[in-house]
Parts: C-alpha cells; sequence; structure tokens
C-alpha cells in the first residue's frame, strides 16, 4: 500500500533581528542622545531668551516695511549680480574639474581602460582618486573662503574658486557613481566586437549618463547661488555681504529688502531650471538610491533644437561666463603673483601642527560630539517636516485630478489646492533661500547660544532643500497603485498610507542621509555665528591665525566626515536592498 501523505512544511517566520532593525535601533537611540544634547528634555538648562522678544517682533514688524528706496534698490540688483556671477563661474569651473575627476574616479573608467588587472593596480588607482577627492569636499566652501582670503586678500576669485574646489569634488562623486549605475551592455558589445576602449566608452556610456549629467549640474548650479550667498558673510561681496552688514547694523528694513532679493533669485533659477529640465525630459534634478541600470531621465521625446527656450537657455549659459568674468573684473595673473607665492609659503609653513595634548584631544572628541549632534537633530527635524510638506508642495497631489482628488471635484476646492500649493512652495523657496548663518543669528534673537539655535538653523534650510526634493520624488511616483486604491474608495489617508508612503519612503530616507553628509560640513558656518561645536573653534583659530590648531580641527573634521559618509553609504544600501 503506497502511502500517499505528505509532509507540510510551515515556513518559519522571519526573525524580527536583522540588520535593518539593529541600524534603526541604533538611529533612535543616537538621535535621542542627540536631541538629549541639544538640551531638549534636559533638566535645567534654560533654552530660551525672552529678553530678545522686543528685538525679534521689530525684525518681524520690518517684513511689511522694507526698504524701497532707488538708490537701495539698485544696490541690491548690483550685489544680486555679483552673486549670480560668483554662482555662474563657480558652477562652471566645478562641473569641469568634476567630469575630469569623475572619470578618474569611476570603476568602469578603470575597468574600461585596464580590463586585465593581475597586480590589483587598478584598484589601487581608483581608490587613491577617491580617496585624495574625499578631502576637499569634506571641508565646507566657508572655510575654504576663509583659507583663501589669507592667501588672496579680498580678490574676487577667492569666492570663485571657493566654490569651485569642494563642489569640483562633489561633482566628481556624483558623477562617478552616476557613470557606474548606468547600463554597461552597450559599451561591452562595442568592447567585445573591436572598438578600442577609450572609443567605446564615448559612444556608449557618456550619451547614456548624458541626462542625469546634465540634470544634476542644475541642482548643482543651484547649490552654488546659495553657496554664492553664503560667502558674502566673509567679504567676498553680493547679496550675502549686504545682508550681513544689514544685520549687524540693526537695519531690519534694509535686512528684508535683501531678503526678497535673494528668495526672487532663487525662486528665478529654480523656475528656470525647472523649465528647462522639464523641456529637455530630465524628470529629476538628483536622484539617489535607484536600482543600478534604472534611468529616471530618459531621452528628451523633442529634439531640443527644435525648442526656442532651450537654445535662448543655452545661448544665455554660455554668455554668462564672459559676463560673470567681466563683472567681478577676474584677473588669473594674481594667482600666481609674488605676494600669493609668499603667503601661501607661509600659509603651508605655518600649518603643521604639532601632536596634540590630552587636554586638547578630550575638547575636540566633545565639540565633535556637539558637531555630529547638531547635524542629527537638524536633518530630523527637517526630514520630518520636508516629508509632511512634499505632499501639498507636490502638483499631482491635491489639484483637481490629482492623486488625492478625482475628476470632477474643483470649484472651491480647486482654488483652495492651488492656494495651497503656492503657499507650500513659497515656504520651502523662503526656507531655503535664505542661509543657515542668517537664520541662526535671527534665531539668536529667542535663544541661547549653544546646539539647538545651530540645529534649528540647519534644519530650516535643509527643509527647504528636502521638501521640494521630495515634491518632485512625488510628482513622479508609479500613480497606478495609487489611483487603484482611490478607485476602491480609499479615503486620503489610506492613499498617501499605504499607495505613497511605501513607494516613497525608501528615496525619502535615502534624500535625508544624502543631506545629511552635507549637512554635517554645514555645521561649520553656523558654527562661525556662534552656535557651537567644531565651526565655533574654527573661527577662532582663524580669527588668531593660529593655522596650527585650524589643521588639527580640519583633520578632526574630515575624519568625521569620513565616518558620516560611511555610515549614510551603509544605511543608503540597505535601504536600496530593501526597495
Amino acid at each position: 500500500m503506497v502511502n500517499t501523505q505528505q509532509t507540510i512544511t510551515i515556513p518559519s517566520r522571519p526573525s524580527l533581528w536583522n540588520p535593518k532593525t539593529a541600524w534603526g535601533l541604533a538611529v533612535v537611540a543616537a538621535l535621542a542622545l542627540a536631541a538629549y544634547q541639544a538640551g531638549l528634555g534636559r533638566p535645567g538648562v534654560d533654552l530660551v531668551n525672552l529678553g530678545g522678544w522686543p528685538q525679534l517682533r521689530e525684525f518681524l514688524v520690518a517684513a511689511l516695511h522694507p526698504d524701497l528706496s532707488a538708490e537701495f534698490v539698485a544696490l541690491m540688483g548690483r550685489a544680486a549680480l555679483v552673486t549670480l556671477a560668483y554662482a555662474v563661474l563657480g558652477t562652471a569651473l566645478s562641473v569641469a574639474l568634476g567630469l575630469v575627476g569623475g572619470l578618474l574616479s569611476a570603476a568602469v573608467w578603470w575597468q574600461t581602460l585596464w580590463p586585465r588587472d593581475r597586480w590589483g593596480l587598478r584598484r589601487g588607482l581608483w581608490l587613491g582618486v577617491r580617496g585624495l577627492l574625499a578631502f576637499p569636499r569634506a571641508i565646507h566652501e566657508l572655510i575654504w573662503g576663509l583659507l583663501l582670503l589669507q592667501v588672496l586678500g579680498l580678490n574676487p576669485l577667492v569666492g570663485v574658486l571657493a566654490i569651485a574646489i569642494p563642489f569640483g569634488a562633489i561633482v566628481a562623486k556624483v558623477f562617478s557613481d552616476i557613470l557606474d549605475e548606468t547600463p554597461q551592455a552597450p559599451l561591452k558589445a562595442l568592447i567585445n566586437a573591436g572598438v578600442p576602449p577609450l572609443s567605446a566608452f564615448v559612444y556608449s556610456l557618456l550619451p547614456q549618463a548624458l541626462p542625469n549629467l546634465l540634470s544634476y549640474t542644475f541642482y548643482r548650479f543651484e547649490c552654488s547661488l546659495r553657496s554664492s550667498a553664503v560667502l558674502g558673510i566673509i567679504g567676498a561681496g553680493g547679496l550675502g555681504y549686504e545682508i550681513f552688514l544689514s544685520l549687524q547694523s540693526l537695519r531690519y528694513d534694509q535686512l528684508w529688502t535683501g531678503f526678497y532679493a535673494l528668495i526672487v533669485l532663487n525662486g528665478a533659477v529654480d523656475a528656470w531650471s525647472a523649465v528647462v529640465r522639464r523641456r529637455m525630459g530630465f524628470t529629476s534634478r538628483l536622484d539617489i538610491n535607484r536600482q543600478p541600470g534604472a534611468n529616471p531621465n530618459p531621452a528628451p521625446l523633442k529634439a531640443p533644437r527644435q525648442d526656442w527656450l532651450l537654445r535662448l537657455s543655452w545661448m544665455g549659459a554660455i554668455a554668462a561666463l564672459p559676463l560673470g568674468w567681466w563683472w567681478l573684473r577676474l584677473d588669473i595673473t594674481s594667482l600666481w603673483a609674488p605676494r600669493t607665492q609668499r603667503l601661501l609659503g607661509e600659509l603651508l609653513g605655518t600649518g603643521l601642527p604639532p601632536l596634540p595634548s590630552m587636554a586638547e584631544l578630550a575638547n575636540l572628541a566633545n565639540l565633535a560630539w556637539l558637531t555630529v549632534a547638531m547635524s542629527m537633530v537638524a536633518i530630523a527635524l527637517a526630514g520630518m517636516f520636508g516629508i509632511l510638506i512634499s505632499l501639498p508642495a507636490a502638483q499631482n497631489f491635491l489639484l483637481p485630478g490629482g492623486l488625492l482628488r478625482p475628476v470632477g471635484q474643483n470649484g472651491g476646492f480647486a482654488l483652495g489646492a492651488y492656494g495651497l500649493l503656492i503657499l507650500s512652495r513659497l515656504v520651502l523657496l523662503v526656507s531655503r533661500a535664505i542661509p543657515a548663518p542668517i537664520w541662526a543669528l535671527v534665531l539668536l534673537y529667542m535663544l541661547f547660544p549653544g546646539v539647538l539655535p545651530g540645529a534649528l538653523a540647519l534644519a530650516l534650510h535643509n527643509f527647504g532643500i528636502l521638501g521640494r526634493l521630495m515634491a518632485e520624488v512625488n510628482e513622479n511616483l508609479d500613480d497606478r497603485p495609487v489611483r487603484a486604491l482611490s478607485a476602491l474608495g480609499a479615503s486620503p489617508t489610506a492613499v498617501v498610507a499605504y499607495g505613497i508612503w511605501p513607494q516613497n519612503l525608501g528615496r525619502f530616507l535615502a534624500y535625508i542621509l544624502y543631506r545629511w553628509e552635507v549637512c554635517l560640513r554645514e555645521t561649520v558656518i553656523v558654527g562661525l555665528v556662534g552656535a557651537g561645536g567644531l565651526g565655533r573653534l574654527l573661527t577662532e583659530q582663524i580669527s588668531s591665525f593660529n593655522y596650527r590648531g585650524v589643521t588639527v580641527t580640519l583633520a578632526v573634521f574630515v575624519a568625521l566626515t569620513f565616518a558620516v559618509d560611511a555610515i549614510s553609504h551603509q544605511l543608503r544600501g540597505i535601504l536600496r536592498s530593501e526597495s
């Protein structure tokens, strides 16, 4: 008799303890410690300075009465052109440096050029280039500006180089990641067909990566515009310089005129970038944490040469380079002038530090922890509120016919939806247009100096950037599951919870981690205005010409940046594997 009974194996429940859970608990614990360090929930710590309320009220009232005199408006117009010129030239030079560095730091470049490597030299060269590029991008552009100021003096080249050096290294890193994630099947096919490796690389991989490279270049230009405003704090000129002077002299009416000029300039660049990218078929200005081989920026359906706006934009971009050079009156001969060589030699000669004592190491470790805590609190707040505002800031959500409103429901709600869209985007624009040091100075009216005002200033600035990036993610999501839920009668809350966030939450967290790396570098600039951390120590050392101390502090900061980059990279890898 044949036994026909079959044994049914019930799969065991997956363990709740896995790398994702471990990292999640570690992040929660670290955030709790960072919030406690910032003074949140710590007994006996005074955070709010009620004595600053009259001055804050005077500052807020001045928003309704900006200085609109013809002379001051003309001054702000000229300052806006200076800021724009710094951004144009800094972006152009950083992209040129980034293209070269991106090729040399891309693994696919060395694999194509050196297919057989018995001794591991290829990997050594690749790691060496990436290691060299990590140093300039770990140091904020404001610190580069302060160091270049000691060598070049009050020279417009300081602003351009301070943007180009760190941004060139950042562009190189992103470009190399784009090249490595581009599909390599056409490249391998050409190489197998006997095409020389360099020609195969140029004709197969670069055309595929070009949309993403151009799209990121637009994003980097927007970042350069914000950085050129920050550099005004150290005397580089432009809107940031005029805003800082108005704040120091407590001329709040003039300060708000500068704010409005900065908001208009950032808004105009953002709108132009969005229109040009849309005309070229690019759906995302910054795309990270995507699966290898995925291309979020497909080739445009319409040839660019048939679009008059694109032709005009490219002509304007080309003309902006010599115009910016002329407006800033750059003189590159000062780079190799005898005075520059002498000051550079003195700077390098005095920058070799002795070994720090145990007391100095303990102080640096404490300031490093304050810096990390500031960045963690800032990015947590910016990410949380950025996720929330990304819904009304996306065009495809609340408008009639959007994901949360079926076709036919318009009328009064349509006006409210348009108003909410405009208001949310305006909030994001104001938040990211005003530099973090200015936010820190304003917050110091009502808060005592320390970690908290610096964290809130960074949170306000990064909230505007993250909210805008996350809104683009919402606009580009696959809407089929969302519309299926709506057709089944799901409420808007259920649609968001079960249709939108499951698709986009991984990308949102990846953006937050990416901005955390940037936020850590930005702690330096709020430290310069008294918010604490390594930035404040750097300010004291630079102002006292203690370049040996500057070298030690920068080394600690670079090591800290490497550690945060490694943690962020590990977490993004877990998110990518789960998506």
